[in-house]
């Protein structure tokens, strides 16, 4: 028996080791140097003086840093909106598609990943510019008489994260529809329903946890991203991730960049949590129901 144990001991050491390796190595090494570094001093050409000091705390508190954050919260929520309300229809049609079609449908969505995100920024800024084909075609249609500013905007940073995160919406969506019953909506329908009462009442509350999971995949990295705010708002519009990779690389503010990416992994912690929480209340009470 004791032979028995220690074998299964082992087993679980040798499946469970690479990955927890991977998790101390690139996750808790790193964060813990990160926390470390929060309480410590910037030297004066930069660098870290070894002094404890909660002057890093009280200077993220700052109204210039809580503006930058509520900036970022803003166009990451936009961005989150915008994807669910162009991710649900999609993911619907896909869900409902013949089988055949469903694979080719999918592939099409996650195309965009094969490319490079930074080619598809600057994709982006080629089609957004002022002689870009965008301008082109309002100008062609009538709509404007000369070549209007889309680049360098704050929408055209939001149409860089909704194209780069939305197949992160459209997929936790298409999981979700897929795996509902179409009984359940076939008795709507039958009690006298009509489509739009069906949907609020029946699809939606069966599909929120797809909807949650999909809101955080789009949420997070929208607020973290610094590349699509650099690329195309032209650093006009400063974002939390531009802060922070500031802090880090150009001011060489380690302590200081260390607390605003705390800030952040707090942040993202508690909407982690509160998104599982969600999602459990609405699974309980769909299997309740």
């Amino acid at each position: 028996m004791t032979s028995l144990r220690r074998s299964a001991r082992i087993e679980r050491l040798v499946l469970l080791g690479p990955g927890l390796a991977y998790l101390l190595v690139f996750l808790v090494i790193p964060l813990a140097l990160v926390v470390g570094y929060s309480v410590f001093q910037r030297g004066r050409f930069g660098g870290i003086v070894y002094e404890a000091t909660g002057e890093n705390f009280t200077r993220a508190a700052d109204p210039i840093y809580l503006n930058v954050l509520l900036d970022s919260l803003r166009i990451a929520a936009l961005t989150t909106v915008l994807a669910l309300l162009l991710g649900y229809p999609t993911a619907y049609v896909i869900a409902r598609l013949p089988r055949r079609w469903k694979t080719l449908a999918l592939v099409a969505v996650v195309l965009p990943f094969w490319t490079n995100f930074l080619i598809r920024a600057y994709a982006w800024i080629v089609l957004l510019n002022s002689q870009g084909p965008v301008n082109a075609l309002l100008i062609d249609l009538g709509l404007v008489d000369e070549p209007i500013g889309l680049l360098y905007t704050e929408g055209a940073i939001v149409t860089g994260l909704l194209y780069a995160y939305l197949p992160l919406m459209v997929l936790p969506l298409y999981a979700s529809i897929e795996r509902l019953d179409p009984q359940l909506t076939e008795a709507s329908a039958n009690l006298g329903a009509r489509p739009a009462r069906t949907f609020w009442s029946v699809t939606l509350p069966l599909t929120l946890p797809g909807v949650l999971t999909g809101a955080v995949f789009v949420f997070v990295p929208s607020l973290a991203n610094f590349v699509i705010p650099e690329l195309l708002g032209g650093g006009k519009t400063i974002m939390v991730g531009n802060l922070v990779r500031d802090q880090f690389l150009k001011a060489r503010d380690w302590p200081f960049g260390s607390v605003l990416a705390l800030t952040m992994v707090a942040m993202l912690v508690l909407l982690l949590m509160a998104q599982a929480w969600a999602a459990r209340r609405f699974s309980g009470e769909g299997e309740h129901a």
